[in-house]
């Protein structure tokens, strides 16, 4: 099963990278994925093979914290007041050991301390500005202690270096005036510029972190906190954990509905737009169902809890993006790979500049001043962010457009579909049949009443159908007498002293009624169009003719004709008649139809169309679908389908809309480009950053990065990433198709 933790003490993708993998060496855990930038880890397990208890362990023996997801309550964030704490107080300690050390560089006048005390001053103020930064210190040297260093690794030997040798210069200048010690430089300014750019770069990549999640955070916050519970006339006011399946509660105008329910009494719009995307309020009424966190706009509601907890619909929805936000996309693989080698191969590199510049005869001071900057500069937290915060951004706006995106690989396959297979039933049609046609041979102008006096009685679907128009067109109905159903086939009544048969073209036939001539071109040119025909006889004469056909969507034909531009083959699905399959895919634009197909069988056809190159997204909403759903490269299910297909589907759309069909390849697409951007940006920056550091254009230049410019750079490049992620925020609303 599929378990979501959260991971306390991450320092960077370092951390990650260890925690990650060490549980997908442990027997029983599969396809751990640690996300740095969210702080948790998803992983799958056998509990047969290894309990939950056990994996916090495993974790808590490398040196990190664990603690349970909470979907119902906002976290605190990561640390964003105690970063920011940090970085002032180390900028104000700060300031006045640079101004020390510094000033006289510029000519600013300085007091009238003697030379030991001025060296004394700045080791205290270093030492405190250490001191404030201890997370860093614990973090970096416990992973030296567990012979898995990261970026505080490389942070504590740099600054510690540059520290302990600055003691030395100072201990000895002060016991020694004219030792070997004098004219050489202090590095106190050094570890403190260090500390306080390092300190900013948490505190910027804590707060730009916590705006990535900002989906999650608005979507638990549409949960009340209470319910009102309706007894026998009573309200009473309760905390909305204690709500219980068939509990029955009141919601007043303006409030919002705790859980999902079903409508026992009242009538009113319902806003759903926070949790589904749909912008126009819904009308409900009795026996309607309505989702927690959704809000009540106009009349009293009574409804009765169908779903409560982490089982509500909101909870799923949260569950969902949590689980998508701790995804990774296939595409972050190779700088997982580096990352895990990155430390090492740094810490080898800045001692490999240390020696070389020593061996070509330069100052000590000059070859610290690359060692330092070669451990400062280099930033694995820049490869660890670029691909999750994209994911978690593009999965929080889908979120906030009604479509769930269960993974960051989907996000990636999404990007490279080029066949679209939708199912017909439900999908590219509303699912549920509707009189589009009524046909009288007799100047019978009372068809509808009579069909609806008899459909009345049946549950057939035809007939609800026929019910609903007659409804809509206040339509009266009549007694009958003596009704009888024929299972598939039709009724029968006594209407007025009339006998009246309605049902099938076979059904007529068998009680002798003649189906030729003028009733027989209606009826084919009914089927033409794809419609179901019911036929109503009186007195064993035809007097009229329904059609009755599944709606196509209305945004279908538009859906099918954007996919077309871009490059999108597209094929529809179903296990209708090859005339009916025609008549709607032809009607729709689609070229490739695939009728009479058996449920079983859809698979098979997926199967088909992958072989000949394919990268196949399937769109359903049924059981039948299910199958299907699971072999398409990916799986895009209805919100308003069933649960076996919701399960199956990589990507849901709750609002049912086909538009988001585009919305969510265009987004994936877009998440792509930005994660691309990241990674880019991620190598480029260590790729020319080290060997700057390092002092490979010295030669040339005559310049040699400052440690604290280092320092600068690297918490640059990794809030720089972040805010390229977040950059889509504000663009995505311009390239939404509708």
């Amino acid at each position: 099963m599929k378990h979501l933790l959260r991971i306390q003490g991450m320092h960077c993708q370092s951390c990650a990278s260890l925690i990650e993998r060490k549980l997908n060496t442990t027997s029983g855990i599969k396809n751990a994925s640690v996300n740095y930038a969210s702080g948790k880890v998803l992983f799958e397990h056998d509990e047969q093979v290894i309990e939950i208890d056990k994996i916090k362990k495993i974790v808590a023996d490398l040196g990190y914290g664990t603690e349970e997801v909470d979907h119902t309550h906002v976290h605190p964030g990561g640390g964003v007041s105690q970063n920011w704490k940090t970085f002032f107080l180390s900028l104000l300690f700060g300031i006045p050991l640079i101004y020390l050390s510094m000033g006289p560089m510029i000519n600013l006048p300085q007091p009238a301390f003697s030379q030991g005390v001025i060296i004394t001053i700045q080791f205290f103020i270093a030492t405190m500005v250490i001191y404030l930064n201890k997370s860093i210190y614990e973090s970096g040297i416990s992973g030296f202690i567990r012979k898995a260093p990261n970026m505080d690794s490389l942070i504590v030997l740099g600054t510690l270096s540059a520290y302990l040798y600055s003691i030395y210069v100072g201990i000895t200048t002060i016991l020694f005036p004219s030792g070997q010690t004098m004219g050489l430089s202090l590095y106190f300014e050094s570890s403190v510029l260090i500390l306080i750019f390092i300190s900013l770069g948490k505190y910027l990549e804590a707060l730009t972190k916590g705006k990535t999640s900002a989906a999650i955070k608005k979507l638990i916050g549409l949960q009340p906190k209470e319910a009102i519970l309706y007894q026998n006339g009573k309200e009473e006011k309760i905390p909305i954990s204690e709500v219980k399946v068939n509990d029955i509660f009141i919601v007043k105008p303006g409030a919002t509905i705790p859980v999902d329910a079903i409508v026992m009494d009242g009538e009113s719009a319902v806003d759903e737009k926070f949790v589904t995307g749909e912008s126009i309020p819904v009308e409900k009424k009795k026996d309607d169902t309505v989702i927690g966190g959704t809000i009540n706009t106009n009349s009293v509601l009574i409804c009765k809890a169908t779903k409560v907890g982490d089982e509500t619909m909101l909870s799923q929805i949260i569950k969902i993006v949590e689980e998508a936000m701790g995804s990774k996309a296939p595409i972050q693989l190779l700088a997982d790979r580096v990352s895990f080698y990155f430390v090492p191969a740094v810490l080898v590199l800045a001692f490999i500049s240390f020696l070389s510049w020593s061996v070509a005869g330069y100052s000590f001071s000059f070859a610290l001043n690359a060692f330092l900057s070669v451990l400062i500069i280099a930033c694995p937290c820049a490869l660890g962010l670029a691909t999750p915060t994209a994911v978690m951004v593009g999965t929080g706006l889908a979120a906030e457009n009604g479509i769930l995106i269960k993974s960051g690989k989907a996000l990636e396959i999404a990007d490279k579909i080029n066949t679209m297979v939708f199912d017909k039933t439900g999908t590219l049609t509303k699912g549920e049949p509707v009189v589009t046609d009524e046909i009288s041979l007799d100047y019978e102008s009372n068809l509808m009443r009579i069909a609806y006096s008899l459909e009345k009685n049946s549950n057939h679907p035809l007939a609800s159908a026929i019910v609903k128009k007659a409804l809509e067109k206040n339509t009266k109905a009549d007694r009958v007498f003596h009704f009888q159903e024929v299972s598939g086939k039709g009724v029968m009544a006594l209407l007025d002293g009339a006998r009246i048969v309605l049902g099938t073209e076979r059904f007529m036939i068998q009680h002798g009624i003649d189906v030729a001539g003028r009733v027989q071109e209606n009826k084919n040119s009914l089927q033409d169009a794809g419609k179901t025909v019911v036929f109503i006889a009186r007195n064993n004469e035809i007097i009229g003719i329904v059609g009755i056909a599944d709606v196509v969507k209305e945004e279908a034909k538009d859906v099918i004709a954007k996919l077309k531009q871009m490059n999108i083959r597209v094929a529809m699905i179903t296990g209708d008649t090859t005339r009916v399959g025609e008549t709607i895919g032809k009607s729709l634009g689609i070229d490739t139809i695939l009728s009479e197909v058996l449920p079983q069988e859809k698979s098979d056809e997926i199967k088909k169309l992958q072989k000949n190159g394919g990268v196949v997204a399937m769109v359903g909403d049924g059981i039948n679908d299910a199958p299907a759903l699971a072999v398409a490269d990916l799986g895009i299910a209805l919100g308003s389908g069933t649960d076996v297909a919701i399960e199956t589907g990589e990507i849901i759309l709750l609002k049912n809309n086909l538009w988001d069909v585009i919305k969510a390849i265009e987004l994936s697409s877009y998440t792509l480009k930005k994660i691309k951007q990241n990674l880019f940006w991620a190598f480029f920056y260590n790729v020319v950053g080290i060997p700057v550091a390092a002092g490979v254009l010295y030669p040339v230049t005559r310049w040699l990065l400052n440690p604290a410019l280092a320092a600068a750079a690297m918490a640059f490049s990794s809030v720089s990433v972040v805010t390229n992620a977040l950059l889509m925020k504000m663009t995505w609303n311009t390239k939404s198709p509708r």
